[in-house]
């Protein structure tokens, strides 16, 4: 009976998922990095060899280190090419799967049927997983998960026989996660939660030990006439100290391989994003603030979780915080944090459920700020199943008869899932095309200066330039050192002509930031179509010493430089 309902629960979770993400297998790219990482990437489309291989692990794209996604772009595209449709449907696929390795590594841990379908459902059809489904370019998002569910689905097993092949495989996959996206740093940490609940391999380290032992007993009233009888008891003993700290050291050291990948993977992504020039600078925004930041955010991705409404795939950094929200979140924070380490033998769930979701956030959490964005909802897609956990195993106990459990619980599960399901389905539409995106970005946050430039970008590549310079004038009204802006509002002047307002924009951009490559390859360009060569090799040259030689080459081309 057991296996008939997990075989229905699979094939729910395969539909259900398919029926609320159907509407991005209409959509099409988006300017939103999509042409950094596909359309516009000459390596992902020359198709599967060695040398595309040896670029993928070499190359640094958007300020990213993952050469498993790249191959898996490379891969889409000899499959697929420019039909935005199959890549998003590899993403679904790879997103299924996820919940399927979720689903048997819960059901077959707790051994919890209907939780372990609850949970996985939960996270299958929340809205704040469709930016991680429904974008092309964060296939590293579904690509890790996929490796770190199958980790733990493979991990369970390990636990239950110590085979070491099956240790080796857990490994593999880890690093192949790692390769697709470092947010699994944090899985070593997961893992020995894990160990506590529901797998309770600390328990087993730490619990006392029952031995019998000889009991005297007394009988008679009279002290000269006593009878001693034996019986046997059960006494509890700690477990020997020796014996303790060797189990305990066992749990540990079986991460150190996993912590060396975390540590290897880690300085990795920094280099990459500092090479990338991604990372914000204290100067730019201090410590302080990206702390205050972190709390507030964390209570953020929980109102968010619980209330999935104005989802959008950009949030901006507004700071100053307001007094009230800092100490609303500490409250929040501190409170939830207390109850679960109070309930922490009774309730375990709830303690490794809130610190799955605290531990996971840890790398985009913003302590280390990476791009502008205060946060983004494709960062709750690992750490969702920590609060996910929490609500399932904690709500029934709430209720403590069985059959109101039936009754009330089954029946408005079964309703939360629905209504998540047709948000979702909703939200999937925002990504039909960058301009329904964008729009939809500036409906919820009208004065983002990203989400005008961003938009900006997705009328240039359509042609349309003039409505492109309107979204860069917003921009730049907003924010007047944007430098890339500039930049890109000079080339749509340049496509229209108008090269004397082209130059004036290049200008202000290499003035903003003198090391903007492109800024110095463009203006040379718009030296050259005006006969200015001096002015455009002395440009190109510039270019090529920053890393952007192709002015200079088409200036070589045409004999314009020696």
């Amino acid at each position: 009976m057991n296996k008939k309902y997990t075989y229905f629960i699979v094939i729910f979770l395969i539909v259900v998922s398919f029926i609320a993400f159907s509407r991005i297998l209409g959509n099409g790219f988006v300017s939103f990095d999509d042409y950094a990482y596909i359309t516009e990437n000459n390596h992902i489309q020359s198709g599967l060899d060695s040398g595309t291989i040896k670029w993928a692990f070499s190359a640094v794209v958007l300020a990213n280190w993952h050469p498993l996604t790249l191959l898996s772009h490379v891969l889409d595209w000899s499959l697929f090419g420019a039909n935005a449709s199959g890549h998003h449907l590899v993403n679904l696929l790879l997103h299924i799967g996820s919940v399927l390795f979720l689903f048997f590594f819960l059901e077959k841990t707790t051994k919890s049927l209907w939780p372990s379908a609850f949970v996985a459902a939960l996270f299958a059809l929340h809205p704040l997983r469709v930016e991680s489904v429904a974008w092309a370019a964060e296939r590293k998002d579904v690509l890790s998960m996929f490796f770190g569910m199958a980790t733990l689905y493979v991990y369970a097993f390990y636990v239950e026989e110590h085979k070491l092949s099956r240790y080796f495989l857990c490994l593999t996959l880890f690093a192949l996660g790692l390769m697709a996206k470092p947010m699994l740093v944090t899985l070593p940490f997961v893992l020995m939660l894990l160990d506590y609940w529901p797998l309770g391999r600390w328990q087993k380290a730490l619990a006392p030990v029952k031995v019998p032992v000889a009991v005297s007993e007394r009988s008679g009233k009279k002290k000269t006439k006593q009878r001693k009888a034996y019986s046997t008891k059960e006494e509890r003993i700690s477990t020997p100290l020796v014996s303790r700290s060797s189990i305990i050291r066992s749990l540990l050291w079986e991460k150190a391989p996993f912590i060396f990948l975390t540590i290897a993977a880690s300085i990795v992504t920094l280099w990459a994003q500092n090479k990338g020039g991604a990372l914000i600078s204290v100067q730019r925004l201090p410590f302080p603030a990206r702390v205050l930041n972190a709390i507030i955010s964390y209570v953020s991705y929980l109102g968010k979780t619980f209330w999935p409404v104005d989802l959008a795939v950009l949030y901006p950094y507004e700071y100053p915080f307001p007094l009230w929200q800092i100490l609303v979140s500490c409250f929040i924070l501190i409170g939830i944090t207390i109850v679960v380490i109070y309930a922490l033998k009774k309730l375990p769930f709830l303690f490794v459920g809130w610190f799955w979701y605290l531990g996971t956030l840890i790398p985009v959490i913003g302590l280390v700020q990476v791009g502008g964005q205060a946060m983004a909802d494709r960062y709750t897609y690992l750490p969702s199943i920590g609060i996910a956990i929490m609500l399932v195993w904690g709500i029934p106990l709430l209720f403590q008869r069985e059959n109101m459990r039936k009754k009330i619980l089954f029946p408005a599960g079964i309703a939360v899932l629905a209504i998540l399901a047709v948000l979702t389905w909703q939200q999937c539409g925002y990504w039909k095309n960058s301009i329904e995106l964008f729009n939809h970005v500036l409906h919820i946050t009208p004065d983002y200066v990203t989400a005008y430039y961003n938009r900006g970008l997705a009328y240039a590549h359509l042609g349309q330039q003039q409505r492109a310079i309107e979204d860069y004038n917003e921009a730049i009204s907003r924010q007047p050192d944007y430098a890339i802006v500039y930049n890109n509002r000079g080339i749509a002047y340049y496509k229209l002509g108008q090269y004397q307002h082209a130059l004036t924009d290049f200008n202000e951009a290499i003035r903003l930031r003198p090391d903007l490559a492109e800024a110095y390859n463009n203006r040379g360009a718009a030296y050259f179509i005006q006969g200015n060569n001096n002015f455009g090799c002395r440009d190109a040259q510039k270019a090529c010493a920053l890393g952007a030689c192709k002015t200079l080459n088409i200036a070589k081309g045409k004999g314009y430089c020696r």
